[in-house]
C-alpha cells in the first residue's frame, strides 16, 4: 500500500510524499516515472481523478497548486516542507514556510490532505486538455525542517531584477532557459496589488500619483491603477487582486509572452525579461505554443529535481502538516 504522505504541485501536483511501506522499491535511490507501478498501480490514477474533479469545480485551484510547487521546491528543495505547520515543526517556538509572508496567500492544501497520496505533477494545469503535459518522475520522500526564514531568502520577489532572479534560479541548478520558460507559469492566476502598486503610482519618487514605470504600456498601466486604486492611499493593503494574463488567466497557455512582448507584465519580475538580449530573444520564441510546451515541460521536470529526498534519506510522513 502507498504510505499516507504529502503530495503538493504544480501544475502538476507531483508526489512529495512518495514512499511504500513493506517493500524494497520504497528504498529506491532515486526517481523514476511509475515509482508506484507494483506497489499501488492506481495510485496515479486515483489522485489524478481527485485533483481533476476539484479543477473542475474551481478552474483557479490549477494556479495555485502550480504557485505551490514553485514555492516548495525553491525551499530546501522538493521535499514538502511548505506543508508542515508552526507548532512541533522542530520546536515549539518554530514558524514554519507555510506562515512565511509569501505563503500566506497560497491554498489548496485541503486538496493535498484530500488526496494523501501519489500525485502526478501534471494534473490541475493539464485538466483543461484531458490528459498529461508532461511525465512525472516519482520517488520522493519528506522533509522534518521547515523555516520561514529561509522562504524570505529563498523565494524569488515580484520586484526582483534581472541579476536577482538569474542568481536565485542558478542556486538551485536552473538556467536561463529555465527561468524565462517558468515564469511562463503566470499565464494563470491572480497578483495582488500591494505586490506591484509601486509601479502605478509616484514611481519616480516625485509625489506625482500618476507617474508610472515607464516599462509598462500605459493603456495597460491605466487599467491597473483603476483595479488598485485603493492602493494609492495604502500601499500595505493586500486584499485587492488582479488577473495575471488578462484575458486567459484561467487557462494554462503561452499568452503570457504575448502579454510581455505587449509591455504588459505585471510584477518587476516579469518586465525585467526584456532587459536582457538573451531572455528576451528567449521570450520571442515561447510566443509559438508548441515551442512554449515543449520547453516547460523540461524546465517543470528539472525544478522537480531540486535536493530532492529519496532512499532512506527524509521520511514518509503519515501526516501532510506534521512530522512523524
Amino acid at each position: 500500500m502507498v504510505a499516507k504522505g504529502l503530495i503538493t504541485g504544480v501544475i502538476a501536483l507531483m508526489v512529495l510524499a512518495a514512499g511504500v511501506v513493506g517493500t524494497a522499491s520504497a528504498q529506491a535511490a532515486g526517481l523514476k516515472k511509475g515509482f508506484y507501478k507494483k506497489s499501488c498501480p492506481r495510485a496515479e490514477d486515483i489522485a489524478r481523478e481527485v485533483v481533476w474533479a476539484r479543477v473542475a469545480g474551481n478552474r483557479e485551484l490549477a494556479a495555485k497548486f502550480l504557485r505551490m510547487f514553485f514555492h516548495d521546491c525553491f525551499v530546501r528543495g522538493c521535499d514538502a516542507s511548505l506543508l508542515l505547520d508552526s507548532l512541533g515543526v522542530t520546536s515549539p517556538t518554530n514558524t514554519s514556510e507555510k506562515d512565511a509572508p509569501p505563503n500566506l496567500s497560497l491554498a489548496g492544501f485541503d486538496v493535498i490532505d484530500e488526496v494523501k497520496a501519489a500525485l502526478e505533477r501534471a494534473d490541475s494545469v493539464s485538466w483543461q486538455y484531458k490528459r498529461s503535459l508532461w511525465e512525472v518522475e516519482t520517488g520522493r520522500r519528506d522533509g522534518t525542517v521547515s523555516s520561514d526564514q529561509e522562504v524570505l531568502n529563498d523565494i524569488p520577489a515580484p520586484s526582483s531584477t534581472f541579476d536577482i532572479l538569474l542568481s536565485n534560479f542558478s542556486s538551485k541548478g536552473l538556467g536561463l532557459q529555465d527561468l524565462v520558460v517558468l515564469s511562463g507559469g503566470h499565464t494563470i492566476g491572480i497578483g495582488h496589488c500591494n505586490l506591484f502598486s509601486s509601479r502605478l503610482f509616484n514611481f519616480s519618487g516625485k509625489n506625482n500619483p500618476s507617474d508610472i514605470d515607464p516599462a509598462l504600456n500605459p493603456p495597460y498601466a491605466r487599467f491597473l491603477q483603476g483595479q488598485c486604486r485603493r492602493n494609492l492611499q495604502n500601499p500595505n493593503d493586500n486584499t485587492t487582486v488582479v488577473p495575471m494574463d488578462p484575458g486567459s488567466s484561467l487557462s494554462f497557455d503561452n499568452h503570457y509572452f504575448v502579454n510581455l512582448k505587449a509591455h504588459q507584465g505585471m510584477f518587476t519580475s516579469d518586465a525585467t525579461l526584456l532587459i536582457d538580449a538573451r531572455a528576451a530573444n528567449i521570450v520571442d520564441k515561447l510566443q509559438d505554443p508548441g515551442v512554449f510546451f515543449d520547453a516547460f515541460k523540461n524546465s517543470i521536470k528539472r525544478m522537480g529535481q531540486i535536493g530532492v529526498l529519496t532512499g532512506a534519506n527524509g521520511q514518509i510522513r503519515k501526516k501532510c502538516n506534521v512530522v512523524n
